[in-house]
């Protein structure tokens, strides 16, 4: 019981804490006046043409989510190849390398079929 009682005095202090430095910021913050130069959009001294608030295409905004699909899972390679080096070594536990080949294998077929979906529905081609 005492150890609720502990999450509950931290939850509490981290509420005040997080609502003290959003009031804080409210009453301190700068404010000035509603004019219709605060309210463009900033383009390096440039006079704005047209609206800030246009429509993307969503091939964008996918291929956007795609590299960082495939960067991410890239990024795991890093931690396989050095459990990979280490059973080489024989400096890792239980694992044998034909488990290892087996699971990049896997892996990797995971990447490319998800490389072949996406080349597949045409979200690879930039118009």
């Amino acid at each position: 019981m005492e150890s609720y009682i502990l999450i509950g005095f931290t939850a509490f202090l981290g509420a005040i804490f997080a609502g003290g430095a959003i009031l804080l910021a409210k009453l301190l913050s700068y404010r000035s006046p509603d004019s219709l130069h605060k309210r463009q959009a900033y383009e390096c001294s440039e006079t704005p043409i047209g609206d800030a608030r246009i429509r993307f295409k969503v091939a964008f905004y996918i291929f956007a989510l795609l590299f960082l699909l495939f960067d991410i899972e890239s990024l795991f390679l890093f931690p396989c190849m050095k459990i990979f080096r280490a059973a080489v070594g024989g400096m890792a536990g239980g694992v044998t390398i034909n488990l290892l080949y087996i699971e990049l294998f896997f892996f990797m077929f995971i990447l490319f079929v998800g490389l072949l979906y996406a080349w597949r529905k045409g979200v690879l081609v930039w118009e």
